[in-house]
């Protein structure tokens, strides 16, 4: 089993869920996170003073699939959260050791 994490632009993520459910992702835990990196932030204007934004909105993804599934996974996430800008975000795969459905006590692959 592999961990995908994934971080998005906020604008795309119904976008990108589509595309995962389309290919047979049944879950995904998504978190609202705020993150630098190329980006470095930006100064906007608010009531007349200038400010630094130092940390950008993004959206976090974590997907638990199948290893098998995992480069189509991160494919789909890829080419689905590209705008060719500069913050589109990154994707990370870790390996799992283990998975527990607390419901029904299933274990590893059973309980993706």
């Amino acid at each position: 089993m592999k961990l995908i994490i994934a971080t998005i632009k906020p604008f795309k993520l119904e976008e990108v869920r589509e595309a995962l459910t389309s290919i047979g992702v049944r879950g995904m835990m998504v978190t609202e996170i705020k993150g630098f990196g190329s980006q470095s932030g930006h100064t906007e204007i608010y009531r007349g003073a200038e400010y630094a934004v130092n940390f950008v909105p993004k959206i976090k993804l974590e997907i638990v699939v199948a290893a098998s599934m995992a480069d189509q996974v991160v494919e789909t996430i890829a080419k689905t959260a590209k705008t060719g800008k500069i913050g589109d975000g990154k994707v990370f795969v870790l390996d799992v050791g283990q998975a527990i459905r607390v419901r029904t006590g299933e274990t590893d692959a059973d309980a993706l």
